[in-house]
């Protein structure tokens, strides 16, 4: 299972790096995307912070749904690295809906000219203590918090998009500046954290699977 875990965890690192930046690309440019223009968004570091975000947000869901051995620990500790990680991607699913959803309506007004840093790190921080605290309370008594967070997550990302495509269509008719580039990113993450969602259910549904044949062999035993 281990090992399943790290071939998913590359695979769907090999994905955001690979095909959801130069996705995110042709979303925004009106024409072909060229090797300088990879070149560039290559070497900004949003796009790195966003792909490790992602990136480690796979590994620690695959950590824990994977490696059984840590049942032994305390239940709080799972809780903890869940509701933190679950909390992180819900917010940034919530911020990018603001987002799509005001230049869907304002276009390029809606955005900011320059925001301050602290501003920019309020609008992350707030939603995630309230889906933290909100997914704790949900999933402080159940016995698998990684099933909840990746269904949360994935209902998530299918309402993000609902609302991203339409508000890039909106966007693109309307010839707005940069009003693209926010329901560009919005599509790009809700696309990455759905299949972000993938990885550890299909290894909780193995899990399950061998779980299951492994009770039936020991009953017939």
């Amino acid at each position: 299972m281990r090992r399943w875990g790290l071939i998913v965890t590359l695979f769907y690192s090999l994905v955001v790096v690979a095909l959801l930046v130069p996705m995110g690309l042709l979303l925004v440019a009106d024409s072909a995307v060229s090797v300088n223009d990879l070149k560039d968004a290559y070497s900004h570091w949003g796009t790195w912070t966003f792909a490790g975000i992602v990136i480690l947000g796979q590994v620690l869901l695959l950590w824990l749904s994977v490696d059984t051995t840590q049942r032994r620990l305390r239940p709080r500790t799972h809780i903890l690295v869940s509701v933190v990680t679950t909390g992180l991607l819900m917010a940034i699913l919530t911020v990018d809906i603001a987002f799509a959803v005001g230049v869907g309506m304002r276009g390029d007004k809606f955005l900011p000219d320059a925001p301050s840093p602290a501003a920019f790190l309020a609008a992350f921080a707030i939603p995630w203590l309230i889906w933290g605290i909100l997914f704790y309370r949900f999933c402080r008594n159940s016995s698998d918090p990684v099933t909840l967070a990746v269904a949360w997550l994935f209902r998530g990302s299918v309402l993000e998009l609902l609302i991203a495509v339409p508000a890039h269509v909106i966007v693109r008719r309307r010839h707005d500046c940069s009003a693209p580039i926010a329901t560009s990113s919005g599509i790009t993450t809700g696309i990455a954290i759905m299949l972000l969602s993938f990885g550890p259910s299909v290894l909780l549904l193995y899990r399950r699977r061998m779980e299951r044949y492994s009770t039936r062999t020991a009953a017939g035993q």
